[in-house]
């Protein structure tokens, strides 16, 4: 996640993804956000092998297709419903990841020009 170019040219004004964010995460918005949860537990995700880049907010859904797989096979087409759910809750997981990049570089860049002028 993140743009490396952006670290190694503007490093003070790039967020980076090994660090937490210094601002509070409710800074910006007029209400209060709800905070993300993991639905599966880790014990769920070991015991079905699921791997360590595979355990993020999805992991829930891809739980549900493997089973799903699992119990249909050989007839895996049988299981579209549960992929397709699984794959819309990735590309949602990563467009909310890239606009808290791109709030996160913002509120950077503001802090930055405010302790300019």
């Amino acid at each position: 996640m993140g743009n490396a170019w952006g670290l190694y040219a503007h490093p003070e004004l790039t967020p980076s993804p090994l660090k937490e964010s210094e601002f509070p995460p409710d800074l910006g918005f007029t209400q209060a956000r709800k905070p993300r949860v993991m639905i599966a537990t880790k014990e769920q995700l070991e015991s079905a092998k699921i791997a360590l880049e595979d355990r993020d907010y999805c992991a829930h859904l891809l739980l549900e297709y493997r089973g799903c797989r699992t119990r249909v096979w050989p007839f895996a087409y049988k299981c579209h419903h549960e992929k397709h759910n699984y794959l819309n809750c990735e590309y949602d997981d990563y467009v909310l990841r890239m606009k808290e990049f791109e709030r996160e570089r913002r509120l950077l860049q503001r802090q930055a020009q405010a302790a300019q002028g």
